[in-house]
C-alpha cells in the first residue's frame, strides 16, 4: 500500500462538514498529489485530479467495478458540499470570520478509463499542499482501514496535536458540529458513546498508529466536554517464531516458503461478497455497524478484516468463496 502523504491546514482539518466516508477518501487521494505543491489558489484553472477505480481499489481493498461505482456516486455528491471554516481577520482582537466555501468547482468522468476528476477549488488550493506552519499531516494508509467517517474525523482531530502532545479539551457542542451530527441525531450520551465515540476510537486504535483514551468533562452530572489522550504505537511487529514454512496457509493456499503474499484485493473482495461468506459471517458484524450500509461499505470492512486477521474466517476454504455466486448489490 502507497504511503501517500496528506498535508493541510489547521483550519480545514478542524473545519465543520458532513461527507460519506467515499467522499472524503476520494477528496484526499487527490490531497495527496498536492502534499510537496506550496499552496497556490492560482492553480484553480488547472487543478485538475484524476482518481482512478485501480488506486481506490488498491487501497480500500474493493473491486474495480464497485470501486469505479462509489467513485461516480461520490463526485456527484460532491459537486453540491460544501465546508464551513472560521479565518482569523483581525489578530490583535482575535476576530473570526465564518466562511462557507465548496470543495469542488467541477466533476468529470473517463469511463473507458475507470476513472473520475475532480476541480479543486480556491479555497481548498490555498489549505491543502507545503504548507510551513499550522498544519496536520500523517499517511493516507493509516486510515485505509477505517470504516466509520467519525473515525477519520477523531484521527484527524487527534492527530493534529502530534508535536505538542497534547490535545486541548474539546467541548460536547464543538464536538457534534465538527463531526456534522445534527440536533436530533444521538440526542442521548449513551447512544453519542455507543454509535459515535466509543466505536471511532475502537476503529483508530485497532487499525491506525496511535492508541487513544479519554475522559469526560462535566458540569454538574452532565458530560459538557472530552480530554483526549494519545500515544504512538510502537512500529516494530512481532514474527510467530514457530510457524511452520511448510504449512500451507488457507488464505493463500501456499506455503510460506512458496509465496507470502495472500490472494489479490480483487478476489478478497469477490470472496467476501459471495453468498456462502455472507451466510457465514454476516453474525459478527453489529446491524448498526457502517459496513451494512452498502455493498460496497461490506465489501470494504470485510476484505480488511479478512486480510488483517484471517484466522476468525476459516470456515471454509478461500476457493470455495470465489467460486460461490456473488451477493445481490444494495
Amino acid at each position: 500500500m502507497k504511503k501517500d502523504v496528506i498535508k493541510k491546514s489547521n483550519s480545514l482539518t478542524v473545519a465543520y462538514y458532513n461527507l460519506t466516508l467515499v467522499e472524503y477518501r476520494v477528496l484526499h487521494m487527490a490531497f495527496t498529489s498536492l502534499a510537496d505543491i506550496a499552496p497556490n489558489p492560482q492553480l484553480t484553472k488547472n487543478a485538475r485530479f484524476a482518481i482512478r477505480a485501480s488506486d481506490y481499489m488498491e487501497l480500500y481493498g474493493v473491486d474495480k467495478n464497485a470501486a469505479y461505482e462509489a467513485l461516480k456516486e461520490a463526485s456527484e455528491r460532491l459537486f453540491n458540499r460544501y465546508f464551513t471554516y472560521d479565518q482569523l481577520v483581525n489578530k490583535e482582537y482575535m476576530l473570526y470570520e465564518r466562511l462557507k466555501a465548496r470543495w469542488v468547482t467541477k466533476i468529470g468522468y473517463i469511463e473507458k478509463e475507470a476513472t473520475v476528476t475532480l476541480y479543486l477549488s480556491e479555497e481548498i488550493l490555498s489549505m491543502v499542499g507545503k504548507l510551513e506552519s499550522q498544519y496536520t499531516t500523517y499517511f493516507l494508509n493509516q486510515i485505509a482501514d477505517l470504516t466509520s467517517m467519525y473515525a477519520v474525523r477523531f484521527y484527524e482531530m487527534i492527530i493534529q496535536w502530534r508535536q505538542a502532545k497534547v490535545v486541548p479539551t474539546i467541548s460536547l457542542e464543538e464536538l457534534r458540529d465538527r463531526l456534522g451530527i445534527k440536533p436530533e441525531e444521538y440526542p442521548r450520551m449513551h447512544d453519542f458513546k455507543k454509535r459515535v465515540l466509543d466505536l471511532a476510537l475502537e476503529q483508530i486504535n485497532e487499525h491506525t498508529d496511535i492508541k487513544v483514551s479519554y475522559v469526560q468533562e462535566k458540569t454538574g452530572r452532565r458530560v459538557t466536554g472530552f480530554n483526549f489522550k494519545f500515544k504512538e504505537k510502537t512500529k516494530e511487529k512481532k514474527v510467530a517464531k514457530n510457524r511452520d514454512p511448510n504449512t500451507i496457509d488457507w488464505i493463500n493456499n501456499q506455503t510460506d516458503t512458496e509465496a507470502s503474499n495472500p490472494y489479490n484485493s480483487k478476489q478478497i473482495a469477490r470472496a467476501v461478497n459471495s453468498k456462502k461468506f455472507i451466510s457465514d459471517y454476516a453474525h459478527l458484524v453489529m446491524p448498526q455497524n457502517p459496513a451494512n450500509s452498502s455493498s460496497s461499505a461490506w465489501i470494504t470492512h470485510m476484505a480488511t478484516w479478512l486480510k488483517k486477521d484471517p484466522s476468525k474466517f476459516t470456515k471454509r476454504p478461500m476457493k470455495e468463496y470465489l467460486d460461490d455466486e456473488q451477493a445481490d448489490r444494495f
